[in-house]
């Protein structure tokens, strides 16, 4: 279903265009204001935003030229409605990223062709993105190891089929990579990737997220949010941590994996999908089940083809790859594309035990690059500290409270990594008060951005 959203001030020709528009098999939200249009378009993505040039709050030039600055994925179609429409005025909507321009009254004929041709335009639009970003190196694995060959085996084999994957893995070993790769070999490549991170949005929204909401069942909201199994349709739904999420959500999703079927927060309307789910997870699920945290059920039906993803320090001859893959990425979006890196440098990395995975390499590559801007070479030197403390044998320790410490801090730098740098999620994962990991980081030296 192909959705519209209807911004104009008069009351009657948003009604009458939203029954209009309905009738013709299109999904309608409506605003009267710029400001509750500009809520809709960051909630949720649209086709075609059908835009008045009269607006009580903002003129609708201004309100064109924010929504076309939008990221080219969620940039909808702009179609401006006017009743005192100039030639000078639909020429600078055109040169600001109007798709047409409409003049009142409207003509039911002129607007129905014009908002086919946009949505076809948007569609064609948002194909050719995906199919860049599906065959981009994004989707390349990276590594020579056993285990990294045989993920690259499994994925030809599995990803043709419509099987459920579940994927396990530590936080930063690139389960989404994995994801995004099954889903480009699949037979869908050519449909949306939407993922939806369940531990970095709260409880109490994540069905929103999930399942959208109807007519106002969020007071004060917009009237409409189409959630993360609407806008997979077609496609692949990818649930990344999802041993996150509540018992009663995990309920709603059992049943919306069963037949298809759910129905959106506050709406009276059945919605039927056709997605291919993934999930990965961080978490031991059995472990989780034994202790009442996830449902039995549920596990068994996500967990129709398990894949997993090693620890960076399980397949360590894949670092000089990634560390070079990760100068020359950076080294590019930093103008800087011929940075080479020393051996003994690479020694380093390699005795390190990245207790944040692929991710911390990755960081820690940019980091290097950014605080040594005229360096062609990375060596020993350039590399920050922790990587030279962590490998360290025992015996570089002089007292038990040295590595303690040091144990210390490797560890609650794997929970902040883990928690995304939310130091309350972290002090949970961890099971200390917030105020004690505060100052348990002071203690052992670590930052809030570290």
């Amino acid at each position: 279903m192909n959705h519209i959203l209807v911004v104009d001030d008069e009351t009657e020709i948003r009604s009458s265009l939203e029954e209009i528009l309905r009738e013709e098999g299109y999904g309608v939200a409506t605003a009267a204001t710029a400001a509750e249009a500009l809520v809709l378009v960051q909630d949720a993505p649209y086709d075609v935003v059908l835009l008045d040039i009269w607006l009580p709050d903002r003129d609708g030039l201004e309100v064109l030229a924010e929504i076309h600055a939008l990221a080219a994925e969620r940039r909808p179609e702009i179609v401006i409605i006017s009743g005192h429409g100039t030639i000078e005025t639909a020429v600078k909507a055109t040169k600001l990223g109007a798709f047409d321009f409409l003049e009142k009254p409207l003509s039911l004929e002129r607007t129905l062709i014009v908002l086919k041709n946009a949505v076809g335009a948007h569609q064609l639009r948002t194909e050719n993105l995906a199919f860049r970003r599906q065959f981009s190196a994004a989707t390349v694995l990276t590594g020579e190891s056993v285990p990294v060959k045989a993920l690259r085996q499994q994925i030809r084999l599995m990803a043709p089929s419509n099987g459920r994957v579940l994927i396990y893995g530590e936080s930063g070993t690139g389960k989404e990579l994995i994801a995004r790769a099954i889903h480009a070999e699949s037979q869908r490549r050519d449909a949306v990737f939407v993922e939806l991170n369940c531990a970095a949005i709260p409880e109490d929204h994540i069905e929103v997220e999930l399942f959208g909401y109807r007519h106002g069942a969020q007071h004060g909201g917009p009237t409409e949010q189409r959630g993360t199994l609407e806008r997979a349709d077609g496609g692949t739904l990818f649930l990344d941590e999802v041993g996150d999420m509540s018992l009663k959500t995990q309920a709603k999703v059992l049943s919306a994996l069963d037949d298809q079927l759910f129905t959106p927060v506050g709406g009276t309307q059945t919605l039927r999908v056709d997605v291919r789910l993934i999930a990965s997870t961080n978490k031991d699920l059995e472990e989780e089940i034994a202790k009442g945290n996830f449902r039995e059920d549920l596990f068994y039906r996500l967990n129709v083809v398990p894949f997993f993803v090693p620890p960076l320090r399980e397949r360590k001859q894949d670092i000089p790859l990634l560390a070079r893959e990760f100068l020359t990425e950076f080294g590019r979006q930093y103008g800087r594309p011929r940075v080479e890196i020393g051996e003994e440098a690479l020694e380093v990395l390699a005795k390190y035990q990245w207790p944040g995975n692929v991710r911390e390499l990755k960081n820690v590559i940019e980091r290097v690059l950014i605080l040594n801007p005229r360096v062609l070479r990375i060596e020993r030197k350039h590399l920050p500290p922790l990587t030279h403390k962590a490998s360290r044998s025992t015996e570089d320790f002089s007292t038990l409270q040295q590595a303690r410490d040091a144990y210390e801090r490797d560890y609650i730098l794997k929970k902040i990594d883990e928690a995304h740098n939310n130091v309350s999620r972290a002090a949970e994962l961890l099971g200390l008060e917030r105020s004690h990991l505060y100052r348990k980081m002071k203690t052992l030296g670590i930052s809030v951005r570290e």
